[in-house]
């Protein structure tokens, strides 16, 4: 009997010796077991100044053990960091949020900056100055010529298919002029090459960069995408251009974006936003998938949501959004299998000033969902800001606009401080996981 005893005693020691040890192992090793600190960076006296921000919940939160993209992504940042010997192409779509493009702008100012010897370079930009509509703050577009604008939110028909950035400006004028400027802003990322999207096809248009057209060492038309490739001999930081039809003025020349490269190692951080946009938009985008394979994406965030929720609760499906998230992702996996996708939980808002919006939830469970099947990571702001009714705390306190669905200009730049340190605790997570997978 004491010899039984002994036996269970020690099957029962040896048991819970091996279950603590794959609880540590869960632990440390699987990424949706990994503990957060509140915030890494931060200023810690913004937890006294707004106590009612859950920074507990500011996190890449993973709903998987494993993610073989974000895995890939940790690999890449790393060897930029220590090499710098690569670039990575960043993409982030949503609305109005991202048109002002203020804390995306804030996250790119961050990433081209901490680390030396990575400045990166600018990448997808649209003359929305040209379109009169708000443009970002950290570069400006002008000409002389009046363009006419089209926006995908709208459904204004144009004979250019709309591309990555939703909308598109056209001018029939025989010569026009478009000069390209960064403004208050401490990242400007030199460039010596340019890329023109415009028309499909047969391109009669000649250009010239005045000033900088005797560094242009080589000019590429390619007619089935739809663009043009100007290599400069020497890093410039804006352009002057000149564009002269050789067709009859019957002939309206179209841009549907511009984006600006160089070759230096580091990220390219581009906001995709036009106000008013929801995911049913970019799917309406025909150019979309060929101009994003153009620069393959390593990382795409969506924030993408708060427009498709922005109804009474009876009138929101979740499964046509979530159908349409689905879409989408499938879009940035097909142009490139490996990129890390982040999905982010909209901001709380009212519908209408009046209603609080309950959908916004259900589209947090969708996303969920969706990150489990493709082993994504969520960060959920609608978490982080307090969830339902959140917003008129916000508002009260000068982070929120009056229409409780916008932020301020100090509630973006706050935002864009919580995003960077939720990416921060991301790198900090990976370093620990594959510090504890090496061993």
């Amino acid at each position: 009997m004491i010899k039984l005893i002994a036996i269970i005693l020690t099957v029962i020691t040896v048991t819970n010796c091996i279950s603590v040890a794959q609880s540590r192992n869960k632990r440390e090793d699987s990424l949706n077991t990994y503990v957060y600190p509140d915030v890494l960076e931060l200023d810690s006296t913004l937890k006294v100044d707004y106590p009612f921000i859950h920074f507990e919940k500011n996190n890449f939160k993973f709903h998987t053990s494993n993610s073989p993209n974000w895995d890939l992504l940790y690999r890449n940042m790393e060897k930029l960091i220590a090499v710098k010997d690569r670039k990575l192409n960043f993409y982030h779509i949503g609305g109005s949020h991202l048109q002002a493009d203020i804390y995306t702008h804030d996250v790119r100012t961050k990433l081209q900056t901490r680390w030396e010897g990575v400045p990166g370079e600018r990448g997808f930009l649209f003359p929305f100055d040209l379109a009169r509509t708000n443009n970002p703050w950290n570069y400006e577009f002008s000409s002389t010529n009046k363009w006419k604008y089209y926006m995908s939110v709208r459904h204004d028909v144009c004979e250019l298919g709309y591309g990555l950035l939703g909308a598109i400006v056209s001018c029939k004028d025989s010569v026009l002029d478009l000069h390209y400027r960064y403004d208050k802003t401490d990242v400007k990322p030199l460039f010596n090459k340019i890329r023109v999207y415009h028309n499909k096809g047969e391109f009669p248009v000649s250009f010239d960069f005045q000033e900088n057209q005797q560094y242009v060492d080589e000019e590429r038309l390619n007619q089935e995408l739809g663009y043009t490739d100007f290599f400069f001999t020497k890093n410039i930081d804006s352009f002057d251009l000149i564009m002269r039809k050789d067709k009859d003025d019957t002939y309206e020349v179209s841009l549907s974006g511009i984006q600006l490269m160089n070759r230096e190692p580091g990220i390219s951080y581009t906001a995709i936003g036009v106000n008013g946009a929801a995911l049913f938009t970019y799917l309406e985008c025909g150019n979309f998938e060929e101009q994003l394979k153009q620069s393959e994406p390593d990382f795409f965030a969506f924030s993408v949501g708060t427009n498709d929720a922005n109804m009474p609760y009876d009138k929101f499906d979740p499964e046509y959004y979530r159908e349409n998230l689905e879409k989408m992702i499938q879009i940035v996996l097909r142009a490139n299998p490996k990129c890390a996708i982040l999905l982010t939980v909209p901001n709380d808002s009212y519908y209408r000033r009046k209603s609080l919006n309950k959908n916004t939830a259900r589209v947090r469970d969708v996303i969920i969902d969706l990150a489990i099947k493709y082993e994504c990571p969520v960060w959920d702001l609608y978490g982080v800001m307090g969830e339902l009714g959140s917003s008129k705390t916000w508002r009260n306190n000068g982070l929120m606009k009056k229409d409780l669905v916008h932020f301020t200009t100090k509630g973006y730049h706050l935002k864009g401080d919580i995003y960077f340190d939720a990416f921060l605790k991301w790198m900090s997570q990976m370093e620990s996981v594959q510090q504890m997978r090496r061993k």
